[in-house]
């Protein structure tokens, strides 16, 4: 028995995709603003060190500062070129003392000054920030810090740090982007298996999931290669029962012949008699019957044969004027709608088989009309064929196209048949990869007043 790798579980490519999805955003949601912080923060430059030590200097020669209006105008003493440099003076008690209202900026970099315990300086937006130097004067403690306007280069992505709802876009759309990626990976097999579900219950038993699907060492590889088996096994069963019917078909016919030919004998040597007309008559129906097997057989089995592309009334000619005839003979009319310029690739005694026997059920049933027309509508070719007799009941509209089934009313008459007609045409339909459906017409008042039946054929 073969092994398969635990991680190719579908229990683990969720896992890890959802895992990763989620820890690769957050993780660059959160290492961005440690990277801007230490991109930004560097240990106190020489120059704006002496900066400060003047200021300190300054203010321990005139204590006096710390007691006038000069304490708010400290940081216009000291200028460079066109950036004014403005110092802000802090006592003891962590409070700024020479301005009225404090920067936040200069407040964020009083925590991030006391967290790193020793003179530094920080880059905001617009701004650099520097310091602190200590000093006492008069016997108590002083800090002093700068802050002069300075932009310098900056990389990239510190853009989407300042920008939350940008960065917050960005993350979404990320991770939408894995989880649509995994999304895709799998249901790209299960699609794959569902297309191949639909084909086979819709009659195309020759279809299988593709190679890349059956492929997969994960549960949809197995899930695949279990279907294909499946499918193997039910192709092969219908087919060995629709042959075998095929067979006993064949063979039901040799002693049927015998039968027949020993009638014929003994009606030569003038033995006449009501049961040996009965015999004949009932010969006569059983040879029919293994006839409509033989057809349904042959119809189920010839989806190997290659399809002619043929204009549609041309390959219809023969069973038209043939209905066109019975439906004169039984005072009814029908009326033939089917342009000349439609081809569709088929299969032609198996389609004409298939109308036969619709046009056959509509003259019998009819009252007086019966209406056979054809239109391309896109792809496809639409069929529709329309009598005005009793109609059925909603729930013989599907029935009437299963093997011997017959509508009740059907069963009382004599030309009832086994039920095998419309089989057939359903056989035959899907041989040509097309739909039949029946449907009642109702008049105005609510009641039916025929039956309709809708042929879909593709055009390729």
């Amino acid at each position: 028995m073969s092994t398969t790798n635990p991680l190719n579980r579908l229990f683990f490519k969720l896992l890890i995709g959802f895992w990763l999805c989620s820890s690769l955003t957050i993780a660059l949601v959160l290492i961005l603003p440690i990277i801007m912080q230490n991109q930004d923060r560097a240990p106190l430059e020489k120059h704006l060190q002496q900066v400060l030590q003047t200021v300190a200097k300054d203010i321990q020669q005139s204590p006096d500062i710390l007691t006038t209006n000069k304490l708010y105008k400290l940081h216009r003493q000291h200028s460079k070129q066109n950036k004014p440099l403005r110092i802000y003076l802090v006592n003891d008690d962590g409070q700024v003392i020479n301005s009225r209202k404090v920067p936040r900026s200069l407040r964020q970099f009083l925590l991030m000054a006391e967290d790193a315990q020793q003179p530094i300086s920080h880059q905001f937006r617009n701004e650099l920030i520097f310091g602190p130097l200590s000093f006492s004067v008069n016997q108590q403690a002083f800090q002093v810090y700068g802050r002069v306007p300075a932009n310098h280069p900056r990389p990239w992505f510190f853009y989407f740090s300042e920008n939350k709802l940008l960065t917050a876009s960005i993350a979404i759309l990320f991770s939408g982007l894995l989880c649509g990626l995994l999304a895709w990976h799998l249901g790209k097999p299960l699609n794959s298996l569902k297309r191949s579900a639909n084909a086979l219950a819709q009659g195309d038993l020759s279809h299988r999931v593709d190679k890349t699907t059956a492929s997969r060492s994960d549960e949809m590889g197995q899930l695949a290669l279990t279907f294909n088996s499946m499918a193997d096994s039910i192709e092969a069963m219908v087919t060995n029962q629709q042959r075998l019917m095929g067979d006993i078909s064949h063979e039901l016919r040799t002693p049927l012949t015998r039968l027949q030919l020993a009638l014929a004998l003994s009606r030569k040597k003038g033995q006449q008699s009501e049961e040996l007309e009965r015999i004949g008559y009932e010969a006569l129906q059983l040879e029919a019957l293994i006839s409509e097997l033989l057809t349904l057989s042959r119809v189920s089995l010839a989806s190997h044969e290659n399809k002619l592309m043929l204009e549609l009334a041309e390959s219809l000619s023969q069973v038209l004027d043939d209905a066109e005839f019975e439906a004169e003979q039984q005072g009814k009319n029908l009326h033939i709608d089917i342009p000349d310029a439609l081809q569709l690739p088929q299969h032609p005694k198996t389609l004409s088989r298939a109308i036969e026997n619709i046009l056959r059920n509509a003259i019998c049933y009819a009252s007086s009309q019966i209406t056979i027309s054809a239109i391309q509508v896109g792809k496809h070719i639409l069929i529709t064929v329309e009598d005005d007799g009793p109609g059925l009941e909603p729930k013989e509209l599907d029935a009437i196209f299963k093997p011997f089934y017959r509508p009740d009313d059907a069963r009382d008459r004599q030309s009832g048949g086994w039920g095998l007609g419309l089989a057939i045409t359903q056989a035959a339909i899907k041989l040509h990869q097309g739909s039949i459906v029946a449907e009642n017409l109702i008049s105005p008042a609510g009641q039916r007043q025929g039956l309709k039946l809708r042929i879909s054929l593709p055009v390729s």
